[in-house]
């Protein structure tokens, strides 16, 4: 486990998943090459309001948006909700320690989806992966 500041608050945001991604429909959504992320990623008006009210609401001291990613803590490539508040926090890109903001989160996501596409995890599990300890996925299992 990781520092706390690399993970968002439980209450705020448990994480939400996407109904319409499911693991018996993966090939022809996360896993297809015809699929983006960008077919279901909300507005940046809407992601950079809410990357304020929720700057607010963490209590964040650092209040410039720009220090933080409005990241989806079950990535889009993983079947998380696109615009559920609950699956949206402001992501430190610095944090108490070097690996532990946004940028090493984004490989654990890189890395999570390869193994969903390729057969070695199931959604349901990676989706468990990320939200129960993403942090412990990046130092044991991402190539680093």
């Amino acid at each position: 486990m990781g520092p706390p500041d690399i993970y968002p608050d439980p209450v705020r945001t448990p994480g939400a998943t996407n109904p319409d991604i499911t693991q018996e429909n993966i090939h022809e959504t996360i896993c297809s090459p015809r699929w983006s992320t960008r077919s279901i990623r909300p507005e940046a008006s809407y992601t950079t309001h809410l990357k304020g009210e929720q700057i607010q609401e963490y209590g964040y001291a650092d209040v410039s948006k720009r220090d933080y990613e409005e990241d989806h803590f079950v990535p889009l490539e993983l079947g998380g909700n696109p615009t559920d508040p609950r699956n949206l926090w402001p992501e430190p890109y610095a944090t108490s320690i070097p690996d532990g903001g946004a940028h090493a989160k984004d490989k654990v996501e890189n890395y999570l989806h390869a193994e969903v596409c390729s057969g070695s995890l199931t959604l349901d599990q990676a989706q468990h992966e990320i939200t129960e300890d993403w942090y412990r996925v990046y130092t044991q299992s991402v190539p680093h």
